[in-house]
């Protein structure tokens, strides 16, 4: 408590300081700062700056920098720490590339301290071109990593922030891409409340996040970078956020031109302004000194708006010199040094899936496969490693470099990059499929194959991102693009072991490939050390540790509509069909024993319940096995288990650790329509193992979770 006070009188002193500046500025001065592009006002000593700037899995957009595994693929770790770890070197880079850009006078685009990441939408259709840029489909677990991120990225210095993060795009946005300008994501107020807010509230509330950017589209008939409910009601009353609201780029421009609310560009900029929109990313507010001057905007809000952005340029320690500012002394020699790289890498080790191991076929040992096959348009492709957003490295290692330093010597490699990633030829004067004897012959001289299939962020991604091939960057389906299927069938019909390496951002269904593989690593988009991280895993350096952030389905045909915003039969917490890999899952090269498992509580209480356990490593491996513990309400229309605690262990084998985990009184409730959280007398159903409570997870490793009952005694609203 002594620190929040301290730190919101600082805050409060810093929000004084602002409103001297403002007051001594013009109207046109001040209608010039909130736009991305902030002009300098040379006669009160105030520098140009940009607000604009990327860091969703590293500095982006501004050369080099440490390219780290790409969002979604983090989220796969399971690992709070280590998101405010990677967080936390972003950070660090970013200011020791500020430090030296300012030294030569340089305030470009993506070159300021004010990072618009994380992405904390909730990945609810596996189509969604952009959903590798989020933590994926549940809220809990999107809260629980988006918090730590920002912890990461703003630091704990007393004073000062080390960088600002930004939770974005706020709210309900997810595809898809191609009708985000004019498109009106309708929700009930239960999926609003319980599925889409509650990692931007975790962020606002717990990490004191600097930032909220609104969403392209709208929200139940308001755009919501001008969305009075969303921005005033829910961000500013109910939350209590004292931070600034930046708008997606040239989404004003779209109130009038996409959504058709508004007449044009100065109601447009009113309506943003007005409702809480303190900054545009794009060129709109150009307008807001003639909005002011017709009295569609008073001066004040305008006045409110510039205080909300100085605050946070006075927290960076950026708008006046100073002399006690520790980031001040952050080096460029810190940016791609050598402990990025081992943070890099142990980043994308401790990220990976493991899908399928038939047999115990993985790890692989050397001495037995003098020849390994590396075959698919994915084994050397850069792109297929970093996702979108991302900085450029000075280093990158596909899985075939990656397999090849691995093995050196000791084992021929073979390679064909199999087929194209979309289309039905490499080259466009050769026949459909001209890479397919190469691919026979390969696997015939080959003792295993090692197959690199799926997307790059030139298939799945944001509308307008270069390269997009498919529906703006959205997928048409969830199949493996392209003849990737056919090719990966001749290569099982080899007869030799075939190894699925699958690079992409999103869940595909290879439901084939499950039963013909034998073996399958997730390896999502692994960042610029991901070759080197998945030859480790492959030959045993490293026992996989990751978990599935999103669910594999089965089929695209089972997928409601994608613009059906109802969360109905989506993602685990909804769905009722059984998940070809379920979120949660993942498998080790060890095996673990869960005993002891105790609550403090059979009824619920506004303490809590404390769940205990102790954890085994019983294999033969030094591994990290992730304790995950799900509530299911137990009444009628609720969600299935859903995922409410997590604690992620390192043991060596034979080692053994005791976790705690809290379950707060709202783990046991559910949103209803009046925007409150309720319990409701009756039953919830705990829920402790090491995969979630479903069928399919325990069909796919044989275990079962410990499952406990806790009463509530009577129906409340918190």
């Amino acid at each position: 408590m002594k620190e929040l006070t301290k730190n919101t009188a600082l805050h409060n002193e810093y929000r004084e300081k602002a409103k001297k500046l403002v007051e001594e500025m013009t109207l046109e001065e001040k209608c010039g700062q909130t736009l991305n592009w902030a002009k300098a006002i040379d006669r009160l000593g105030i520098k140009a700056y940009n607000w604009w700037n990327e860091a969703l899995h590293g500095v982006a957009r501004a050369g080099v920098a440490t390219v780290f595994p790409q969002a979604i693929t983090m989220a796969g770790s399971f690992d709070e720490d280590l998101l405010e770890e990677v967080a936390d070197a972003i950070s660090t880079e970013g200011r020791a590339k500020y430090n030296m850009q300012q030294k030569f006078s340089d305030t470009d685009i993506y070159k300021g301290l004010t990072f618009w990441s994380p992405n904390v939408n909730i990945f609810r259709d596996p189509r969604w071109g952009r959903g590798h840029e989020t933590f994926g489909e549940d809220p809990y677990l999107t809260s629980r990593l988006g918090v730590r991120f920002v912890e990461g990225i703003q630091g704990h210095d007393e004073k000062y922030l080390k960088a600002a993060a930004c939770a974005k795009h706020f709210a309900v946005h997810s595809g898809p891409e191609d009708l985000r300008h004019f498109f009106d994501a309708k929700t009930s107020t239960t999926d609003l409340y319980e599925t889409y807010l509650p990692a931007f509230k975790a962020c606002v509330q717990e990490a004191k996040v600097e930032a909220v950017m609104g969403a392209y589209n709208r929200t139940n008939g308001e755009p919501c970078c001008g969305h009075k409910q969303l921005l005033q009601d829910v961000l500013r009353e109910e939350w209590g956020f004292t931070g600034h609201v930046v708008s997606d780029c040239w989404a004003i421009k779209d109130f009038y031109e996409g959504h058709k609310v508004t007449d044009g560009p100065l109601d447009s900029v009113a309506m943003a302004m007005n409702h809480g929109c303190d900054l545009n990313c794009g060129n709109l507010f150009s307008y807001l000194q003639e909005a002011v001057e017709k009295g569609l905007v008073a001066e004040e809000r305008v006045d409110e708006a510039i205080v909300n952005l100085y605050t946070t340029r006075m927290k960076l320690g950026v708008l006046e010199e100073t002399t006690d500012n520790p980031f001040d002394e952050i080096s460029y020699l810190e940016v791609d040094s050598d402990k990025m790289k081992a943070l890099n890498l142990k980043t994308a080790l401790k990220s990976v899936v493991l899908l399928k191991n038939e047999n115990q076929l993985l790890p692989l040992d050397k001495s037995k496969y003098p020849t390994i096959g590396v075959i698919g348009p994915n084994a050397n492709n850069r792109k297929a490693l970093v996702g979108n957003y991302e900085g450029t490295a000075s280093e990158y290692v596909t899985v075939l470099e990656g397999i090849k330093e691995y093995v050196g010597d000791s084992c021929r490699v073979l390679y064909s990059d199999g087929c194209h990633l979309y289309k039905d030829r490499i080259e466009n004067l050769g026949v459909a499929n001209d890479r397919i004897s190469e691919v026979k012959g390969i696997c015939e001289y080959s003792d295993i194959v090692v197959c690199c299939m799926g997307l790059d962020a030139g298939l799945e991604g944001e509308e307008g991102d270069q390269g997009n091939q498919y529906a703006s960057g959205d997928k048409p389906n969830l199949n493996l693009p392209g003849i990737q299927q056919e090719v990966l069938d001749v290569a099982i019909a080899s007869g030799k072991p075939v190894i699925l390496v699958l690079l992409s951002g999103s869940a595909l269904a290879i439901t084939k490939a499950e039963e013909d593989c034998a073996a399958i690593v997730y390896a999502g988009y692994p960042g610029a050390q991901g070759g080197k991280a998945v030859a480790q895993i492959l030959f045993g350096e490293y026992s996989p540790e990751g978990k599935l952030p999103i669910t594999f389905y089965k089929t695209t045909e089972e997928l409601p509509e994608f613009t059906d915003y109802s969360m109905k039969d989506r993602t685990y917490r909804y769905m009722k069909n059984e998940a070809l890999f379920p979120f949660g899952y993942g498998l080790s090269y060890s095996e673990f024993k869960l005993e002891n498992v105790t609550l403090s509580s059979e009824e619920i209480t506004a303490d809590g319940i404390t769940v205990e356990a102790d954890i085994t490593n019983t294999g033969d491996y030094d591994a990290a096995q992730t304790v995950q513990v799900y509530v299911k309400v137990e009444q009628e229309d609720a969600p299935n288990p859903q995922l409410k605690g997590l604690k992620k262990v390192f043991l060596k084998k034979g080692e053994s650790t005791h976790v705690s985990m809290k379950l707060a009184e709202e783990d046991f409730g559910l949103y209803q329509e009046d925007g409150k959280k309720h319990i409701t007398a009756g039953v919830c159903s705990v829920y402790v193992g090491m995969n979630q409570p479903d069928v399919r997870s325990e069909k796919l490793t044989g275990q079962r979770n410990v499952k406990y009952e806790v009463k509530a005694k009577e129906t409340y609203s918190l």
